[in-house]
């Protein structure tokens, strides 16, 4: 009995999960890298939002750039699951909500990509700037609701879910070590986001 308590604790104390409720409107939160990778001007900000899923605040991005993305700079993890709830707002090229994993860098990461325009879920690995796609599966994304974004981590071995639907996996070996994590969009996408929580195995 001891043994399993001490591994769900161990378990939870590994788990973190932001909700930005505490952070400062009106600036991209403290201890996070609000960037983009490619260029243009991503715009990041704490903002409030009733229909945020954890009241009152949420982490908005509204500015143009080629792929706006903020890492937590304190994060680590290699082994593990990241998600995040999302609503994708507006957007004529694009309206995209992603989820980092193993960044080195803004140049340098895994990303799993919902896409309320498209209708689909993506993978792929963005090294030196330059993004490839992996794999793309058709799901409705809808546009203006919020929604949950989950990728399961192991090894070699990634496994994208949307709203607790398996959407897609992949095996890569770009990016072997622990990095960072983080949210992600593209273009000229308006996009919410929550209820960040990642967790180590």
């Amino acid at each position: 009995m001891k043994t399993i308590l001490s591994v769900l604790f161990l378990a939870a104390a590994a788990a973190e999960t932001v909700n930005f409720d505490k952070a400062d409107p009106g600036k991209p939160p403290a201890g996070w890298t609000c960037t983009q990778t490619g260029s243009g001007q991503a715009k990041w900000a704490v903002t409030p939002d009733d229909t945020a899923p954890s009241k009152p605040n949420v982490l908005k991005q509204s500015g143009q750039a080629t792929y706006p993305v903020c890492l937590e700079n304190d994060s680590s993890l290699k082994d593990g699951n990241i998600e995040v709830k999302f609503k994708a707002v507006s957007g004529r090229e694009d309206q995209a909500a992603g989820l980092v994993w193993r960044a080195r860098d803004a140049n340098n990461y895994y990303v799993a990509r919902a896409n309320a325009l498209e209708g689909n879920v993506t993978i792929y690995h963005t090294i030196n700037g330059r993004r490839t796609e992996k794999k793309r599966a058709s799901m409705k994304v809808p546009a203006n609701q919020w929604q949950t974004l989950r990728v399961d981590v192991q090894g070699t071995h990634f496994t994208v879910s949307l709203n607790g639907q398996k959407a897609l996996d992949w095996d890569d070996d770009t990016f072997k070590d622990a990095g960072k994590v983080g949210v992600w969009t593209k273009a000229d996408s308006v996009t919410l986001f929550d209820d960040f929580t990642y967790a180590s195995k």
